[in-house]
């Protein structure tokens, strides 16, 4: 009697202790040695947990590879949802998944997480990617199909069309059945695209209902997509590239349609805090001053005072103090004996202010060519600002830049905390801004060559 007692209070306990495991291989590995994994809330990462990488090297067909291997337990309590396992600081450097009271191991090619990862343990998640590879090798043909018949009004298309549509809507079927009281159910149901009964006749009423249509399958209301990356990859595509011109000014008019449009489908006060963080955060990195400005005022500052925080409200357009529509962040310098202020410089119809250093080989060579060109263009007054640790190199080189004001930013510590440098977010040397007589930022050329067409296309 005491060892079936004792057996099953082991049995209970092992219960209560057991625990799941999140195993990643990556093939080549990555140039670091760690993955952090988290947990994703909202638009937001929960950190879980970190671990290191540990390198094995495999003969696969007679030739020898070198493996990365990591892996994470998850306890019995862990909670079903969308986590993400990220092997790098920045960009395309994670792996999501479903995680379902069920062991996950997944393969990829860290260059390529999205393109490469291939699941070998877990239902949910072979079921996802089976159930996306399906779909979207016929949404393909579709797409071929609805292009072809724009082209040629062909009949034959046209019926091609309709056979391959009725293919679709048996794969969503099959996959949504396949799926059912499963986690990725709900994602199943919103990946969903919308797609005309018949072929569109031309492009603009292709995109239009396109447009209209983005988030049919898309429930706004659902905790599960909510607590993922879904709906904030699903709004970054509407907005930022669905929506898409090269003129800046319709640019700018679609975006805020399309922000629009978007927060109009939010009923949920969670939702809506996400999405606005999200929209304000992704365009002060795309420097979309005006935008984040309308952002503030239309949204974030109308949300309930607890939501707001004035911490992210300055740390966003403190980033945005350089950008196209401010007036450039103000500064001093010396010439000789001779004192200048930015806001005060007045000898020019335009200012082109170039931040560069002789310690950037970029910089070494693109500044020459720069100020050969400019001397064609004397109305623009130019103000170079040199980002350097010691002046004495920086004094040689501008002696081959008579005319130009030259002003000098250093810092004891490290050149680029200097405090003119730091109100300019620069994202690199060189880098480029063209002012109005009244110092209003108009333009932010990105290479020497982009000035030149600048100035050249600008010729009042």
């Amino acid at each position: 009697m005491m060892k079936k007692l004792l057996a099953l209070l082991i049995f209970t306990t092992s219960l209560v202790n057991a625990q799941y495991t999140v195993k990643g291989t990556m093939t080549p590995p990555d140039k670091g040695d760690w993955v952090i994994l988290y947990k994703i809330e909202g638009a937001k990462q929960k950190f879980l947990s970190n671990t290191t990488i540990k390198f094995d090297t495999v003969a696969i067909s007679g030739e020898q590879q070198v493996l990365g291997k990591f892996s994470f337990e998850l306890p019995n309590t862990a909670t079903p949802g969308a986590y993400r396992a990220t092997y790098r600081n920045s960009g395309a450097g994670f792996v999501d998944f479903f995680f379902n009271k069920e062991n996950v191991e997944f393969v990829f090619n860290p260059r390529y997480p999205d393109q490469s990862v291939l699941f070998t343990s877990s239902r949910e998640n072979k079921l996802y990617s089976e159930y996306l590879q399906a779909y979207n090798a016929v949404q393909k043909k579709i797409d071929s199909l609805q292009a072809s018949y724009i082209e040629t009004n062909s009949k034959d298309a046209k019926k091609a069309y309709k056979k391959e549509l009725k293919e679709l809507e048996d794969v969503q079927e099959t996959y949504e059945n396949k799926s059912e009281g499963m986690l990725v159910n709900s994602f199943i149901r919103a990946s969903r695209r919308y797609n005309s009964s018949n072929p569109h006749d031309n492009i603009q009423d292709y995109l239009s209902a396109t447009n209209e249509n983005f988030f049919e399958y898309v429930d706004f209301k659902s905790d599960e997509l909510y607590n993922s990356s879904f709906l904030i990859d699903r709004i970054n595509d509407y907005v930022f590239y669905l929506n898409y011109s090269e003129d800046k000014n319709v640019q700018q008019k679609l975006i805020k349609e399309s922000i629009t449009n978007v927060m109009k489908k939010i009923s949920s006060n969670k939702l809506e805090k996400a999405v606005i963080d999200y929209l304000i955060s992704a365009l002060t990195d795309k420097r979309n001053g005006p935008v984040v400005d309308w952002m503030f005022a239309e949204y974030y500052d109308k949300l309930p005072a607890e939501d707001q925080d004035a911490d992210f409200k300055k740390e966003k357009l403190d980033v945005l103090l350089a950008t196209v529509g401010r007036v450039a962040p103000d500064f001093s310098w010396k010439e000789g004996d001779e004192e200048y202020k930015l806001s005060t410089l007045n000898d020019g119809n335009k200012y082109l202010l170039v931040f560069w250093s002789t310690g950037c080989p970029h910089c070494v060579k693109e500044i020459p060519e720069l100020y050969k060109f400019m001397q064609t263009h004397k109305e623009v007054s130019v103000v170079s600002f040199g980002i350097e640790n010691e002046e004495n190199e920086w004094d040689e080189f501008v002696k081959n830049l008579p005319g130009w004001h030259n002003a000098i930013g250093t810092h004891p510590e490290y050149k680029f905390d200097n405090e003119t440098v730091k109100k300019y977010n620069l994202l690199g040397t060189p880098s480029y801004f063209v002012l109005d007589k009244d110092k209003n930022i108009i333009a932010m050329p990105d290479h020497e060559e982009d000035v030149e067409k600048y100035f050249n296309s600008n010729n009042e």
